[in-house]
């Protein structure tokens, strides 16, 4: 399985709504609840009506569109970064499974990955 690099910096956080977030931005995720609004964006597009925010996040996602019926490939990319003791903040979107690991373990993170038997391009 092929991973790709984001290659940018990222932020995961909470906002009053989402007026303020461009919807023109390169990457963005979203995610309401009854008890909170969720944005991962680039760090260079954090809407001012931010209310939480932590920044230092890199990114990669799977190469390939993920078939539905595809099982646990998300839970073994995850197990093999607890196993080092690297946490994640992960996104899937209808095609894909996107990774987000704070800046300080990504390098880490790739290199263990890549170890496991994962390609990584633009490497």
């Amino acid at each position: 399985m092929e991973l790709k690099l984001l290659n940018k910096d990222f932020t995961v956080c909470k906002v009053e709504d989402y007026s303020l977030v461009n919807s023109a931005a390169e990457y963005y995720f979203t995610g309401k609840t009854t008890e909170e609004n969720s944005l991962v964006c680039l760090t260079r597009d954090v809407p001012s009506n931010v209310i939480q925010r932590d920044d230092g996040w890199k990114g990669f996602c799977i190469q390939d569109i993920l078939d539905f019926s595809l099982i646990g490939i998300l839970s073994r990319i995850s197990a093999v970064l607890a196993d080092e003791g690297i946490s994640i903040f992960a996104v899937s979107t209808y095609n894909t499974d996107y990774i987000f690991i704070k800046e300080k373990d990504y390098q880490k993170a790739l290199d263990v990955l890549e170890h496991s038997g994962y390609a990584i391009a633009d490497r």
